[in-house]
């Protein structure tokens, strides 16, 4: 969930280093650091902040000594905080106790306090509350002359998991990174190597990115890299070619990362289903699936694994499968997955969910599942990833980048994605080549239904300045308006900081209707599909204990004014396709609502945007 940027080539490093965190802070923005290797002295010197990355460079320009600005050799980190409060003490890099080493670490190291008592017993002394200390001081123990030796001695002794990034006054033009459930890709330049948490921070130098597996040992330096296990065993890993641009990165007239996010969904949407609607035949093309007709007629159950959003996209899913494909479809939370001992049958196809790829948990189920025989597909936005290699099938979602904390435009792929995989599963058994068709065109129309949502903005602000001081707000809705209801609480939730629970609307009436007031907003989600008239009736309920209720609806439906104080409508469109355009809508009312109340959007607190952490 941190960000590591690492250089090592024939320019000044700083300067690279706090791109690179700049465009890194939505994984984590608790505090930062850089630490540079002096090229005068030849001595590290190291400068930490608690706070952003705007912080750091203040840091910077006061506290590093001016030789070292010049320096071609260094590592920077910005944290989201696991063991140890954000403070400058526990802020990354981390030096060994000598002084000759620092290192910068993603994860989390399990048995930290049984190596730092050892070590402590040594005569190594820890100035932070982290778990990552311990890593800086196994390296110094650990060193022969050989950097990239002790640092596989060390990982050797370490459980949990890692992306880290090394360098040493011993060996000025060398840095040695390595991964395990902690992604680390490396780009490679004429002259420079630059390894980073995400390619984010690569793209303005170079598109030729490698991907380090776990167990990898990467050493660098600027003409040259090698990878290595563990075991000092040399392998290979390929290059990938990243074909998205610098400007995809940019907020590009934005006030926000997540406002451009939720106006690019047009886009991203008729990116993600381009080439892949076949209308003449009432199916799709996925080839990522890696799967016949054949094959396909032989699922007899899906599992769904993923966590967040991903996980309410999947419980849309879950739905197509079933009702489009007549596949029983089971969603669980990719973190209890693995500790539940899950029952994999044969024809069992799991489908990992992961907007970045590298989810912890999700990539925990994923092996789980694979063990047990599941065959595995992944459904992810970023090319390269680990879910995305290690399962070997499944579609990408082609979203392009997504910075903003809040997930917005990979909600909407991904289910646009597994409309697809559902209808192209159910030509295999009993969707007719007619149906299909029906499906497909009323697909193609989704970047249109996108766009009128979003042309919508301004009525969606009025309405949120009315209601942006509630501290309380709940969202209701039945069938495929259900996730969608938590994932519209969800959203106003991690950005305005506002309360806000998602129901069933059927569930009001078990406990939750207690809670409501005429401080206590409810979101009802009424578009026109099955159940409409029953979630008008919950939302009746709650006008008559007094709560302001906001209805979610179709075009043109005049009979809902009667049920509600104020209206957001969506076009017309086909009852499977309504999530997509419903929480366009949501996403709209969270950010006006966040601004109004003056919230960090892009960065809220507490939160980072790749959960690389259990």
């Amino acid at each position: 969930m941190c960000g590591i940027v690492g250089y090592v080539g024939n320019k000044a490093a700083t300067n690279i280093i706090i791109s690179g965190l700049h465009r890194l802070e939505y994984r984590g923005y608790d505090s930062s650091g850089v630490a540079l290797l002096n090229p005068r002295t030849s001595r590290l010197n190291i400068v930490k902040t608690p706070g952003k990355i705007d912080d750091l460079e203040t840091s910077l320009a006061a506290e590093m000594p001016a030789e070292s600005t010049g320096a071609t050799l260094g590592i920077g980190h910005t944290r989201w905080a696991t063991h140890g409060e954000p403070n400058r003490v526990n802020a990354h890099p981390h030096l060994s106790r000598n002084g000759e080493f620092a290192i910068v670490h993603n994860g989390i190291i399990e048995n930290y306090i049984a190596l730092k008592s050892r070590l402590a017993q040594e005569g190594f002394e820890f100035v932070s509350d982290t778990d990552s200390e311990v890593i800086a001081q196994l390296v110094e123990q650990c060193y022969e002359g050989d950097l990239t030796r002790a640092v596989a001695a060390t990982l050797e002794m370490v459980e949990g998991t890692y992306g880290i990034a090394v360098i040493s006054v011993h060996h000025p033009s060398t840095m040695v990174a390595a991964r395990k459930g902690s992604p680390i890709a490396v780009g490679i330049c004429d002259g420079e190597t630059i390894v980073a948490s995400d390619v984010s921070a690569i793209v303005q130098h170079t598109k030729q990115v490698i991907f380090l597996n776990d167990g990898d040992i990467l050493t660098a330096t600027g003409d040259n890299v090698e990878v290595v296990s563990v075991k000092n065993v040399p392998v290979s890993r390929e290059t990938t070619h990243i074909d998205w641009d610098i400007d995809q990165i940019e907020k590009a007239g934005h006030e926000h990362f997540m406002l451009k996010e939720i106006h690019e969904q047009p886009t991203a949407i008729s990116n993600a289903t381009r080439g892949r609607l076949v209308d003449s035949e009432g199916t799709t093309k996925l080839s990522g699936m890696q799967m016949d007709p054949y094959e396909m007629a032989r699922i007899d159950r899906i599992l769904i694994a993923a966590c967040g959003t991903s996980m309410y996209a999947g419980m849309v899913g879950k739905n197509y499968f079933e009702d489009f494909a007549s596949i029983p479809a089971e969603v669980q939370q990719a973190a209890e997955f693995r500790y539940r001992n899950p029952i994999i049958q044969r024809d069992t196809y799991m489908l990992a969910i992961s907007q970045s790829g590298e989810t912890a948990d999700t990539l925990a189920a994923v092996r789980e599942a694979q063990r047990k025989g599941a065959t595995v597909l992944g459904v992810c936005n970023v090319v390269g990833s680990t879910i995305a290699r290690e399962t070997g099938r499944g579609v990408y979602l082609h979203a392009g980048p997504e910075i903003g904390v809040a997930s917005t435009k990979a909600f909407t792929c991904q289910v646009s994605v597994m409309a697809m995989m559902a209808i192209a599963l159910g030509r295999t058994r009993r969707l007719s080549t007619q149906v299909g068709q029906r499906m497909v065109r009323e697909m193609m129309s989704l970047p249109e239904m996108a766009q009128a949502v979003i042309d919508q903005e301004e009525d969606i602000r009025r309405i949120a300045e009315k209601y942006a001081k509630a501290e309380d707000f709940f969202f209701i809705g039945r069938g495929y308006m259900y996730p969608v209801a938590m994932e519209g609480a969800l959203k106003l939730k991690e950005i305005s900081y506002i309360h806000a629970e998602g129901y069933h609307a059927a569930e009001l009436k078990h406990g939750p209707i207690a809670l409501l007031g005429e401080d206590v907003p409810v979101v009802g989600l009424v578009p026109d599909i099955q159940g409409k008239d029953k979630t008008i009736g919950n939302m009746q309920e709650c006008m008559a204990r007094k709560a302001p209720v906001i209805a979610i609806a179709t075009e043109g439906d005049k009979d809902i004014d009667a049920h509600c104080d104020d209206v957001i409508r969506i076009p017309p469109c086909a009852e499977f396709l309504t999530p997509i355009p419903v929480v366009i809508a949501e996403q709209l009312f969270a950010y006006h609502v966040a601004k109004i109340r003056g919230c960090s959007i892009d960065q809220p607190r507490n939160l980072a945007k790749s959960v690389t952490v259990e």
